[in-house]
């Protein structure tokens, strides 16, 4: 087996032998599907696993999506020695070129991680040094007062892993995203002889993914999808052929482009993360595809359309996806009609329904004939169902047992599996973000929470999620802006109309009367302030003022923004500058 060491002694955590407890704390992927962010925490040591983002719901306007609150973390990132990624979907590595340039840390994953982390971090963060330590299933690495040993997990990308985790306490066990997939595509199946092994020897801690809780039996094959694909392929034989799936699905991916070569069809891939990813893995080696199988997406539209599949981002109705703008018409290298079939291979992220159904229904819009998991095998989930977490629980036996990855009520219900297979139910905690759960051999309690929360990312910006960026997007689409802006003498006296500009507010086409009464209100205002000599009282004036004029005149309440010039003496102006602020 072999060693690896971040050659750093071990230190003996404060208070002296024994005195420290065990500390597990989730910051994300605990109520929630995404923003996998894990803690391990011992005397000094601290162990991070996953760094991820969640897809942003309808309600957060123009939002790219959510990472975890790194507070924590930053607080104390002198005591993290390192980083464990369990795989590469982006609910487990997408914030890390947001927070890991901040911790500064090293990161432990295997080969094709690390290659779709540096992809990241070339895009967003390119001029951080990544510490990154390649890792494989077996290996066994010091890090800190751990000894951690990755093991292989079958899921839906390529080189997923799990973790045993020796600690001063006893062995935690964090299973990764897993399922029992007896014939897996790349012959990788997930290690039951070691988690037997652990099971025997005994696991102080396991923390498990929740999501296909709710879904009896075991998940089908991945290779019951390449199977339906070639009934398909078969089926629609001349008609184009557009698949959309997550760009991490290699496996996926791999097998749409397996089938299109046995029926002589190129490949156009459509979507930067599309590409990136196929490309990433076409150079690590865990995609042996020859390159004249390609064609550009410029090529599409002279290409035959019995000879060609296009593989393309959008399955869960991204705004600017490619599936999502050629459902409307607007892409710019393919135009979908009568003669297009669109495959569908994903099932919609938990609160991504609205935007999948939307993209269905355009995509009939424009003719094509749709096929999406509604109707047919093609899509299986690359998580474990209920017999499969059975199967886990049993083998391991953990004495306490704590279900991550999911929804509330997934966690609730994997909570009531595990004391039907007899986990005492004082041992199995249901735990939300910033919960801290505190493990010696012989008792566990929840302790008082750490900060928490998330932190929404628009562009290479991010900021607060209950911070006022969201809200201040959430009053303008809800009730629209009135923007005032007046240019006025020491005396009070307008040196020019006052200016009312609207955005989804009512126009002054259909309410000139309500417009004439703003501009009243607006020279009272002003005038009166300045009578009583207060010039810093002139924008709040002019705010108390339009509020009481669009309480008489309408029902909405939108934002005010005020803009006033008082134009001195001379060539010279003062500019004063309100702040925004909705009517209530």
């Amino acid at each position: 087996m072999l060693q690896k060491s971040t050659g750093k002694r071990r230190r003996r955590p404060r208070g002296g032998k024994g005195s420290a407890s065990l500390k597990f704390i989730p910051l994300g992927g605990v109520g929630e599907i995404g923003k996998n962010m894990n803690v391990l925490e011992y005397g000094d040591d601290i162990l991070v696993i996953d760094c991820g983002l969640m897809f942003p719901d309808e309600e957060m306007l123009g939002v790219d999506f959510v990472i975890p609150d790194p507070a924590y973390l930053m607080a104390n990132r002198d005591r993290i020695k390192g980083i464990l990624i369990t795989h590469g979907h982006d609910d487990h590595i997408g914030a890390l070129p947001f927070i890991l340039p901040r911790l500064d840390c090293p990161i432990y994953a295997t080969r094709l991680t690390l290659g779709l982390i540096r992809s990241k971090l070339e895009e967003v963060a390119p001029k951080y040094e990544l510490k990154a330590h390649e890792i494989a299933a077996g290996d066994v690495l010091e890090i800190g007062c751990f000894k951690v040993q990755p093991f292989s997990v079958c899921h839906s990308i390529p080189d997923g892993v799990g973790y045993a985790i020796y600690t001063p306490v006893g062995v935690v066990v964090h299973t990764g995203d897993f399922k029992l997939d007896p014939t897996p595509i790349d012959g990788r199946a997930t290690d039951y002889a070691l988690l037997a092994s652990l099971g025997t020897k005994g696991v102080l801690l396991m923390m498990s993914d929740s999501t296909n809780v709710e879904r009896d039996g075991f998940t089908p094959s991945e290779r019951m999808v390449g199977k339906t694909m070639e009934q398909t392929f078969r089926l629609y034989r001349n008609r184009r052929i557009v698949v959309s799936s997550f760009a991490s699905n290699l496996h996926r991916i791999q097998q749409v482009i397996e089938t299109a070569v046995r029926f002589n069809r190129k490949v156009a891939l459509i979507g930067r993360s599309m590409v990136a990813n196929v490309a990433r893995a076409r150079e690590l080696g865990y995609m042996n595809v020859d390159e004249d199988v390609f064609i550009q997406p410029s090529e599409i539209e002279g290409f035959p359309h019995s000879r060609l599949v296009v593989i393309t981002t959008g399955s869960q109705g991204e705004p600017f996806s490619g599936l999502v703008l050629m459902s409307r018409g607007d892409h710019k290298h393919i135009k979908l009609g009568p003669k297009d079939l669109v495959v569908i291979s994903a099932l919609p992220i938990p609160g991504n329904e609205r935007l999948v159904h939307r993209t269905i229904n355009d995509l009939f819009r424009q003719g094509c004939e749709v096929i999406y998991e509604a109707e047919q095998n093609i899509h299986v989930s690359g998580h474990a169902s209920r017999e499969e977490l059975k199967m886990m629980l049993s083998l391991v036996k953990p004495t306490y047992f704590v279900p991550l990855h999911g929804e509330y009520r997934h966690l609730v219900r994997h909570k009531q599996l595990a004391e039907e297979l007899g986990l005492p139910s004082k041992n199995v905690f249901v735990m939300e973000k910033g919960d801290v759960l505190s493990m010696t051999k012989r008792q566990a309690k929840l302790l008082e929470k750490v900060p928490s929360g998330a932190y929404i990312v628009d562009g290479r910006a991010y900021s607060d999620l209950n911070g006022q960026l969201l809200s201040e997007r959430r009053d303008l689409a809800e009730d629209g802006l009135v923007c005032i802006s007046a240019v006025y003498d020491p005396a009070g006296n307008l040196l020019a109309p006052v200016s009312i500009e609207s955005r989804g507010f009512l126009h002054r086409a259909d309410a000139d009367e309500l417009y004439r009464s703003i501009e009243d209100a607006v020279e009272k205002a002003i005038k009166a302030a300045k009578a009583e000599g207060k010039d810093e009282d002139v924008s709040s004036r002019i705010r108390s003022a339009v509020k009481g004029v669009l309480k008489r005149f309408s029902m909405s309440a939108p934002v005010i923004l005020v803009l006033t010039n008082e134009v001195q003496s001379g060539n010279g102006f003062a500019c004063k500058f309100s702040r925004r602020e909705q009517i209530k």
